[in-house]
């Protein structure tokens, strides 16, 4: 978020969360993105603010509440205060257990595997209206036609985007691979190691597709240890996802920190790995 707009989140959800008879002297910032993440002190509860116009509050938190009833592993809502969206000065607020992370930070592949397997195996379970992972593929394809959202990308870069999300859309379309429900982003930065064992977070994500989806956006290692899965599918899955986050760096409204950084590398990621799939293809 922009400093003032911040600071107004910051104020709104420090604003809530005393009205809530919660203590809350301070704001740690946890992250800062197209939402922010803070820590409330002394009270210890986590804050998720994003302003209204985008976001998808109510669905996230009653996705994660079915979820965590049903023993899935997903973060927890704040247990002393009713389980809503918030709204206050533009912006919606949700309140959420505060998790104290553990050692080790680097996630164990097996770990990671087996919690997104259980995640997986809990979502089949839930019919719930999402959207499909098609459709946010269709977006990313809007975006890089958008010449005035997206100024600073070059023809070239343009053009490698655009085929590689529509090739890869239509050769994943064309395997008819098995769906369901899926978490959309299980990144590890979506992951929290803790003492009750790791946790998904940002439930926002939620669509319909292959496994493979989600499992293109976790460490290749993790795949190692998920059971079943379609080895080329992911392939094509983790490209897929690759243009996709790239896309969404070179949004002239995106505010990641390093974003256009990220997305130049990422660029030549995404030409180093569709060389190795001509190549693979060829042999």
């Amino acid at each position: 978020m922009q400093a003032t707009e911040a600071q107004r989140a910051v104020a709104a959800a420090m604003s809530i969360a005393s009205s809530l008879e919660l203590r809350v002297d301070d704001a740690i910032v946890l992250n800062d993105s197209n939402k922010l993440t803070l820590r409330l002190l002394p009270c210890d509860v986590l804050a998720r603010v994003a302003p209204v116009a985008e976001q998808v509050a109510l669905f996230e938190i009653e996705l994660a509440q079915r979820l965590a009833e049903a023993g899935n592993p997903v973060a927890a809502l704040a247990p002393r205060v009713e389980p809503r969206v918030y709204e206050r000065d533009g912006f919606v607020v949700t309140l959420w257990t505060y998790y104290e992370p553990v050692a080790p930070e680097v996630l164990s592949p097996a770990d990671y595997a087996y919690a997104l397997e259980r995640l997986h195996a809990g979502m089949r379970k839930l019919d719930v209206p999402t959207p499909h992972f098609i459709d946010r593929v269709e977006s990313a394809q809007q975006l890089v036609a958008n010449r005035d959202h997206t100024p600073a990308l070059a023809d070239a870069d343009r053009d490698l985007l655009s085929n590689t999300l529509r090739r890869l859309r239509r050769a994943i379309d064309e395997r008819r691979p098995a769906e369901q429900l899926l978490h959309g982003e299980p990144h590890p930065g979506n992951v929290l190691n803790t003492k009750n064992g790791l946790l998904f977070i940002d439930l926002e994500t939620c669509c319909r597709g292959p496994v493979e989806f989600d499992l293109a956006h976790a460490p290749e290692e993790v795949s190692e240890h998920y059971p079943g899965v379609d080895q080329d599918l992911l392939r094509e899955c983790r490209i897929l996802v690759l243009a996709m986050i790239t896309t969404w760096r070179w949004d002239r409204g995106d505010q990641l920190p390093n974003g256009r950084q990220l997305g130049t590398e990422w660029l030549g990621q995404i030409r180093a790995a569709l060389g190795r799939k001509a190549l693979d293809t060829h042999n």
